[in-house]
Parts: C-alpha cells; sequence; structure tokens
C-alpha cells in the first residue's frame, strides 16, 4: 500500500520535470539572447576601429570577443545537455 507521500511524489514528479524543461528553455533563450547582444557590440565597436578608427574600440571589440567565446561554450554545453534528453 503506497503512502500519501508516495502517492503525491507520484503526482508532482511530472509536473516538475515539465517545470525544469521550461526553465532549461527559457535559459537556453535568455542565452542566445546574450550571444545575440554580445555580438552586435562587437559589431558596433569593431566598425568603429575600421570605419572611423577609434583605437578603444579595439580594445572595446577585443573584449566582446572573450565574452562571446564564454557564451557560445555555455550554449554548447547546455545544446549538448538538451540534446541527451
Amino acid at each position: 500500500m503506497q503512502t500519501k507521500f508516495n502517492l503525491a511524489l507520484q503526482l508532482i514528479a511530472p509536473c516538475a520535470s515539465f517545470a525544469f524543461l521550461i526553465l532549461n528553455k527559457n535559459a537556453m533563450k535568455e542565452l542566445i539572447e546574450k550571444i545575440n547582444a554580445e555580438f552586435e557590440n562587437f559589431k558596433t565597436e569593431s566598425e568603429s576601429l575600421t570605419q572611423k578608427g577609434v583605437k578603444a574600440a579595439g580594445a572595446r571589440a577585443r573584449k566582446s570577443t572573450l565574452e562571446l567565446e564564454k557564451l557560445l561554450k555555455e550554449f554548447r554545453k547546455v545544446s549538448i545537455e538538451e540534446s541527451k534528453k
């Protein structure tokens, strides 16, 4: 005979799993938004460097590439985890 706790757990577990999937999808969307925003920042700064000759923009563009690298690695990690489900 099942206890009330086990029965409640069986009822809640699918909902918790579904909520976890929704959270992962939202996290993936947020990550993609961050990547797109950082890429736009890189694009703006690199254009300032190449078209206007603003040397400080070069440093900011390089900084953006480092941030993009981190974000893309995180995307790869999350994407692989998602594909295993």
